[in-house]
């Protein structure tokens, strides 16, 4: 009988994939927090994650190739996370037009960046118990 990894994994990989995307997207807006008409960008996890979920098979979360040496997708998709990127409004824009809040961004860094490791337990967890039935219990 043979496992279906994407089947006993769930969405939980997808989510895998998404957390890290949006971590690089929140750190990007920290590392710019003084770049003059930098625009603070974020990812709404729900719909993206939803999205993915509804389209089955084919992966919504792939990863942007940025250097030549990346390997690339079988089916030579672009980055799907480029169109879902949102921009954040800010509570209190800045005079040259910046609206990255740094106080905001580092508290959804810190709330993104625990969620990924929770999620990252999780499919070690269900790793560990795939492995321990292949093992037959022992």
């Amino acid at each position: 009988m043979a496992i279906n990894f994407d089947k006993a994994l769930g969405i939980h990989e997808q989510a895998l994939l998404l957390r890290n995307k949006r971590n690089e997207v929140l750190a990007a807006n920290i590392a710019n927090a003084d770049t003059p008409g930098y625009k603070a960008q974020d990812i709404d996890f729900r719909t993206a994650l939803s999205n993915s979920a509804a389209a089955g098979d084919q992966p919504m979360l792939s990863l942007k190739v940025t250097n030549a040496a990346h390997q690339h997708r079988a089916d030579g998709s672009a980055d799907a996370l480029a169109a879902s990127l949102k921009y954040r409004q800010p509570y209190q824009p800045s005079l040259d037009g910046n609206t990255v809040e740094t106080h905001i961004e580092q508290a959804e860094f810190a709330d993104n960046a625990m969620r990924y490791q929770a999620t990252l337990q999780f499919l070690g967890n269900r790793l560990s118990g795939l492995k321990s039935i292949l093992q037959g219990g022992r």
